[in-house]
């Protein structure tokens, strides 16, 4: 009987995610992971391939976690302006549940040598990417966007609002404001009346 591995991959993922935190994309090498959880370098190679392995599945498992959360928001609220608040909300709320893996989506996937990651990689990337976006096409589409300017207004308010009221403070370490959900959704709002 085998012996059950003593590292699982969760933990050495975490613990690059913290190191991605702290230090950007450049600070999650393989032998800062070992040394983060107390592991032998093999214990690491063991699972990721190598540093681009490792770089993949740290992005892919950070944005995938937020995905999920932000794609069930985006299509489980039958009302399309409530559906949009709660998900301008989710940002805000995700971020604050999940600081080390925000300030790591702060950076992109190109920081984490999306270039140089397998089919595997970048098809998990990519399907991600166009079941979200698909379901922001549609929300916007049931609010009424006609054309293009609506739908940046849709993508605005619901991506790139809600990612500037947290940015500052995941940036400068500082802990959100109580009422950061609230300014977000009064904002969304504004934009989409």
């Amino acid at each position: 009987m085998a012996r059950p591995p003593r590292f699982a991959t969760d933990q050495l993922l975490d613990a690059a995610v913290r190191l991605a935190a702290s230090g950007g994309p450049a600070a999650v090498t393989m032998s800062a992971v070992a040394q983060a959880v107390g592991a032998p370098s093999g214990s690491v190679y063991h699972r990721f391939a190598g540093r681009t392995a490792l770089l993949a599945e740290v992005w892919l498992r950070t944005v995938e976690r937020f995905q999920e959360g932000y794609f069930t928001v985006l299509t489980g609220e039958p009302d399309p302006r409530r559906a949009a608040y709660a998900a301008s909300r989710h940002v805000v709320a995700w971020c604050r549940e999940n600081p080390d893996e925000a300030t790591l989506l702060l950076y992109g996937a190109a920081d984490f040598g999306r270039a140089d990651w397998s089919k595997e990689h970048t098809g998990r990337a990519d399907s991600g990417n166009s079941r979200v976006f698909a379901a922001l096409a549609d929300l916007a589409e049931a609010l009424g966007a006609r054309d293009e300017q609506d739908r940046d207004r849709v993508a605005l308010a619901l991506v790139d609002l809600p990612l500037t009221v947290v940015r500052r403070h995941l940036r400068t370490g500082t802990p959100l404001p109580p009422y950061a959900e609230d300014l977000t959704e009064q904002c969304t709002a504004a934009l989409l009346a």
